[in-house]
């Protein structure tokens, strides 16, 4: 029980922290973080890219693990004896 703890707490924090990044590298509305990155010259023709697309699904994907692995630590902190 304590593997399987340790492994979600990690998986937590990693996916925090990817996630984080994740979420930086999205194009803004409108200035901010993501102009840092490169966000802010981009041209408005009215649709996303490929790459915004698939950045979108990584960031869903990543921040599903992650709230999966915070219940599973829930329900592993609640029924432990």
């Amino acid at each position: 029980m304590n593997i399987a703890r340790i492994g979600l707490q990690v998986l937590i924090v990693l996916g925090g922290l990817f996630l984080t990044l994740l979420i930086l590298l999205h194009k803004g509305k409108g200035g901010g973080l993501s102009d840092m990155f490169g966000g802010g010259m981009s041209t408005s023709l009215g649709g996303s890219s490929v790459a915004e697309r698939n950045l979108d699904r990584i960031t869903v994907g990543v921040a599903v693990v992650w709230f999966t692995a915070i219940v599973g630590l829930g329900v592993l902190e609640r029924f432990s004896a």
